[in-house]
C-alpha cells in the first residue's frame, strides 16, 4: 500500500491538491492519505495531523507571530516522517513552511513533488536553488514558471493551471437569480472579500462601505462568503455595516463570477478564476502596514494581480494598500461600468487567458509524474 504525505496551507490549495488526490485515488488502489489540507482533502481519506484552519496566516508580520505554532508543526512532521516513511511527499505553493519540509524529505531520501510551485519570480528568487536541492521533481501551473526553471536545470514540467479543470457551472443566470433572490434586470455588482479570516477581518468592511454607494433601485450587490472562513466573524461584521444589504452568496462561486458585471476580488488565485471566466474585475488588496513595508523591500514584481502578471500588461485595475478605500473603489467600479469602450476590451483581452494556459488538465498530467516517482510503470 502506497503512502504519501501531503502539505497544503490555504483553500486553494485544498481545492487544486483535492483534484490530484481523486485522481490517485482512481488509478491507484488502496493509497494511505496524511499529512495537512482542508476539508475537501479530508473528504477523499486525508489523515490530517494539525487543524486546516490554523494555517490560513498572510502577511509577513502575522506568520511572525505563529511562528512558535509553525515551529511546533515542523517538529511533528518531521517526527511523522521518520515514522511513517511515505512513499511520496507532495507539497502544495505554501513555501515558508513546505520548503523546509522538502529539506527534511530530502535527508529522509523520500521523494518530493512540488504541485504549484512557490513563487519565486515575484519574491525569495534563491527558493529556486533550494528546489534544485530538495525537490524531485515541479509541476509548473504558469507556462513561464517553467521557462525560468530550466534555466536553472530544475526538473520540472508544465501541467496546466487546475482552474480550467476545476471551473464549471451549475445555474444559468436566470435559475441563480430565483435560488438568490436576486433581480436579473438590475446590474449586478460582485464582492469577494478573500477565502481567509485574516482577508475577511481586513476587507470586508472596505467593501461593505463600497456598496453604500450603488442605489439597491438600480443595481444587486452580491458577496462572496468562501467556507473556509469564519461563519460568525462574517455575519458579526455584517451586522456593524447595517447600511447595506447584500446578497450573501456561500457556494455558486463561479456562477457568480461570471453573472455580474463587474467585480471586486481580493487579489488571490479568485482573481485568476475571474479573468479566466472572462468578466471584468477590480483587484484590490491591503495588509498591515508592517507587512506592506516588508513585502514592498523584498517583492520584485510590480503587478500583484495574477490575471496581469500572466497577460504581462496592466489590463486590470489593481488598488493596492492606501490606495484602497471605500471612496476611491466605488468611484473606479463607476468609471469601468460608464467606459463602455474600456470595459469591453477587457472582456476581449481576458480571452488571452484561455490561450496562454491552455487546454491541460492539471490533475492528469500531474498524475503522471506522481506514478513516475511512486515507479508504478517500471
Amino acid at each position: 500500500m502506497a503512502k504519501i504525505f501531503w502539505l497544503v496551507g490555504e483553500s486553494s490549495g485544498d481545492l487544486h491538491a483535492s483534484m490530484l488526490m481523486q485522481r490517485i485515488n482512481q488509478d491507484i488502489l488502496g493509497v494511505k492519505h496524511f499529512g495537512i489540507g482542508g476539508m475537501k482533502m479530508q473528504a477523499l481519506g486525508l489523515k490530517p495531523l494539525f487543524p486546516f484552519e490554523r494555517f490560513a496566516v498572510m502577511g509577513f508580520a502575522e506568520v511572525i507571530r505563529h511562528l512558535p505554532f509553525f515551529l511546533k508543526v515542523e517538529s511533528s512532521i518531521k517526527q511523522s516522517l521518520e515514522r511513517e516513511r511515505p512513499d511520496l511527499v507532495i507539497l502544495v505553493d505554501y513555501p515558508g513552511l513546505n520548503l523546509r519540509i522538502a529539506k527534511i524529505a530530502d535527508d529522509l531520501k523520500i521523494p518530493v513533488l512540488y504541485y504549484i510551485c512557490p513563487q519565486f519570480w515575484a519574491w525569495k528568487h534563491k527558493r529556486v536553488y533550494k528546489l534544485k536541492e530538495t525537490v524531485r521533481h515541479v509541476a509548473c501551473i504558469l507556462p513561464f514558471e517553467k521557462e525560468l526553471l530550466d534555466i536553472h536545470n530544475v526538473p520540472c514540467s508544465y501541467v496546466g493551471h487546475p482552474i480550467a479543470e476545476e471551473i464549471s457551472f451549475e445555474l444559468d443566470r436566470q435559475s441563480f437569480a430565483v435560488f438568490f433572490g436576486l433581480d436579473p434586470s438590475k446590474k449586478w455588482l460582485g464582492f469577494f472579500p478573500g477565502s481567509r479570516n485574516a482577508e475577511i477581518k481586513r476587507m470586508l468592511p472596505i467593501y461593505l462601505e463600497t456598496a453604500k454607494a450603488f442605489d439597491p433601485q438600480e443595481y444587486e450587490i452580491l458577496f462572496s462568503k468562501a467556507r473556509s472562513v469564519s461563519h460568525h466573524q462574517y455575519t458579526d461584521i455584517l451586522h456593524t455595516h447595517a447600511g447595506v444589504k447584500p446578497h450573501i452568496i456561500d457556494g455558486y462561486t463561479y456562477e457568480m463570477m461570471k453573472y455580474c458585471e463587474l467585480l471586486t476580488v481580493t487579489s488571490g488565485t479568485a482573481t485568476l478564476e475571474a479573468a479566466f471566466i472572462g468578466t471584468p474585475l477590480i483587484i484590490a488588496y491591503q495588509t498591515s502596514r508592517l507587512s506592506y513595508a516588508i513585502g514592498k523591500r523584498l517583492v520584485r514584481v510590480k503587478r500583484i494581480g495574477l490575471p496581469n502578471i500572466v497577460l504581462d500588461k496592466d489590463l486590470l485595475p489593481e488598488m493596492v494598500q492606501d490606495q484602497l478605500s471605500p471612496q476611491r473603489l466605488a468611484t473606479k467600479i463607476r468609471s469601468l461600468l460608464d467606459d463602455s469602450e474600456r470595459y469591453q476590451y477587457i472582456r476581449e483581452e481576458l480571452r488571452r487567458i484561455h490561450q496562454i494556459l491552455g487546454e491541460r488538465k492539471a490533475s492528469i498530467q500531474a498524475m503522471k509524474i506522481v506514478r513516475k516517482l511512486l515507479r508504478i510503470d517500471e
